[in-house]
């Protein structure tokens, strides 16, 4: 007799991640791969943190502390919070799946846009929800057509922005107007993993003082991406005190580790860092723009550090050439945006290396 398990997995998928560089060099017999499929830092990490680590490599025999004080204390001193008002989680994906488990019941209403960050949907359709997706507008989130799908019964409502993988996003006006719509009994989940590389003005980088008005709000943050410690796999979230209170009921106790810990109270710190990486991004950011251009390609300008084209051939096929000549990025997926691809934006070198590489794969 087979094991029983949850009939709700049978609509989940795993979770694919970008290929690594090593599998990649071996099934090719390549030398040289370049990884523009996860979103990383192409410039590492600050040095302090790699000297915290050192440092507190001798403690690795003990537990760390389960309610990551000085943590806690370090990012409710850099955003404005109390501590209470914080909650750090082993990465993004930690809290959403925590998230889901304590605010989402069998049936609950759930909406989200057709195309953003994949775990919003397994997470939700785990807990049995009913998924109400909001479809794209010119690869951005349609604001409006959330609004549409919003209801009384609606139990939480995901937002991503900029979105992952569009790279696309929307304006503060358009967050408001939304926040305003929805009942105060429904959770809002306001994702801005990518908040650092935001530098349109129409960004609401207020976001903090948003939450303290709207307290059904939560907001998570990360440092896997801009402050460069993925495998770290730290992030948190920035909100009210009764709502965090309710996930930390379901939280393993050590869910983020000591050296995740002091890795990133350090990276915190690093102002001058993250001032390179995000002129890095700039820089590459407006060479992509230029180069997919100059191929006729469609793409969506970018408030991250990927962006999203159109290489007007299947997306898996262009993959899969790109790989064969050392180039791992990431197509979008589903038939409706087969042709669409994702790549991160990486060194100048690495950036250059991409687009030679595509120029042949398209030729």
């Amino acid at each position: 007799m087979a094991v029983k398990y949850r009939k709700e997995l049978d609509s989940i998928s795993p979770y694919v991640p970008g290929k690594p560089i090593d599998d990649v060099k071996r099934e090719l017999g390549l030398d040289r791969v370049i990884k523009l499929a996860s979103n990383e830092n192409p410039l590492g990490f600050s040095s302090a943190v790699r000297k915290a680590v050192i440092k507190a490599l001798d403690e690795v025999n003990l537990y760390p502390d389960g309610n990551a004080t000085v943590l806690k204390a370090k990012i409710a001193e850099k955003y404005g919070v109390t501590p209470e008002m914080v909650l750090p989680t082993c990465g993004s994906d930690e809290m959403v799946d925590l998230i889901a488990k304590t605010f989402i019941d069998q049936g609950s209403q759930v909406v989200l846009a057709e195309v953003t960050f994949p775990r919003y949907f397994s997470t939700s359709q785990m807990m049995g929800a009913d998924l109400r997706i909001v479809p794209m507008k010119n690869m951005a989130y349609d604001l409006e057509g959330f609004k549409q799908a919003i209801t009384a019964q609606t139990r939480l409502v995901w937002l991503c922005n900029p979105n992952n993988p569009t790279g696309s996003f929307f304006t503060r006006d358009g967050l408001i107007d939304l926040l305003e719509h929805i009942s105060p009994e429904t959770l809002v989940v306001y994702d801005e993993a990518y908040y650092e590389f935001a530098d349109h003005p129409d960004y609401p980088k207020d976001s903090i003082e948003l939450m303290k008005r709207y307290k059904n709000m939560l907001v998570m943050k990360t440092l896997s991406k801009a402050y460069g410690i993925a495998g770290m796999r730290t992030g948190f979230t920035i909100g009210d005190p009764v709502l965090l209170e309710l996930i930390n009921r379901i939280r393993n106790p050590f869910n983020v580790t000591l050296l995740s810990q002091v890795a990133a109270i350090a990276a915190l710190a690093d102002d001058d860092f993250l001032v390179k990486i995000i002129e890095n991004n700039n820089q590459g950011k407006y060479y992509l723009y230029d180069a997919f251009a100059e191929l006729g390609l469609e793409y969506v300008k970018t408030e991250a550090n990927h962006i999203a084209f159109n290489a007007g051939k299947d997306g898996a096929l262009v993959f899969q050439e790109l790989l064969k000549r050392g180039v791992i990025i990431r197509p979008i997926g589903g038939e409706k945006y087969k042709t669409w691809l994702r790549v991160s934006i990486g060194t100048m070198e690495e950036n250059r290396e991409f687009i030679r590489a595509l120029q042949e794969v398209l030729a």
